[in-house]
């Protein structure tokens, strides 16, 4: 007997939709595969965010987007300013960028007022945040600063990576990252989970959210083990011309 059931994996999946040559009818189309396999969240670029909150309605899909993405250098108001846009827009859940540039130069003042700041916002909106550190460029030291940083401002999750770095998320990131968390702050790996071996693994190690752009085949192969119907992906609605 399998220990988990379909919807402890898929809803696992942050489904992302970031890549900045992706066309409108590519996102229309990974809006229709998120939602027939029934993921997690949506993870789709800010300008078309509106649109996919419009097509996620009635669905259990959260929609999310990016903040300061990918490189983490805006400034705080900045950063402010594009979550109270996705906020109004209806964006649920926030992934954040932190100050890659602080982090390294040990600017610790600065990433924890940005954390708690967007935090706060965040939360006083009744939204989810996951705060992105990109460990291919940071030592164990600074992660396990990151780590205590959001636990701090009860961040929600805490991020292996954005996917555009050097690296993704690596096995040994995401011990680090679940041996410092704490007070229910979650960890997600982004960049690296390729398959569904890789998906249970990360779950039994305690991961709680996976961003991925392998949708079809990491949870077409969990379904085949389940021995459940392969999924068909339905045609998406025409895309409104004014997105």
């Amino acid at each position: 007997m399998l220990d988990y059931t379909y919807a402890d994996l898929s809803k696992m999946i942050d489904h992302s939709l970031l890549n900045p040559t992706l066309t409108v009818e590519q996102l229309e189309s990974g809006i229709d595969l998120a939602i027939a396999y029934d993921v997690a969240s949506i993870c789709i670029m800010p300008y078309y965010h509106r649109r996919c909150v419009e097509r996620l309605k009635g669905t259990s899909i959260a929609p999310s987007s990016t903040v300061g993405f990918p490189h983490g250098g805006h400034t705080t108001r900045t950063k402010l300013i594009e979550a109270e846009q996705l906020i109004e827009d209806g964006c649920m859940e926030l992934d954040m960028v932190s100050n890659i540039s602080a982090v390294l130069s040990s600017n610790w003042r600065l990433v924890r007022e940005e954390i708690g700041a967007m935090t706060r916002l965040a939360h006083n909106a009744n939204r989810k945040i996951k705060v992105i550190f990109e460990n291919c460029y940071l030592s164990d030291a600074q992660k396990i600063e990151l780590c205590q940083i959001c636990c701090e401002h009860s961040a929600d999750w805490v991020k292996t990576s954005t996917g555009y770095g050097t690296g993704g998320a690596t096995l040994e990131d995401l011990r680090l990252m679940l041996d410092n968390v704490s007070g229910g702050v979650q960890v997600k790996a982004a960049g690296g989970v390729r398959d569904c071996d890789a998906l249970l693994h990360v779950r039994s190690m305690g991961v709680t959210r996976v961003g991925a752009s392998r949708t079809a085949e990491i949870l077409g192969e969990a379904r085949q083990r389940l021995g459940l119907p392969p999924i068909t992906v339905a045609s998406s609605p025409s895309a409104n011309p004014g997105y």
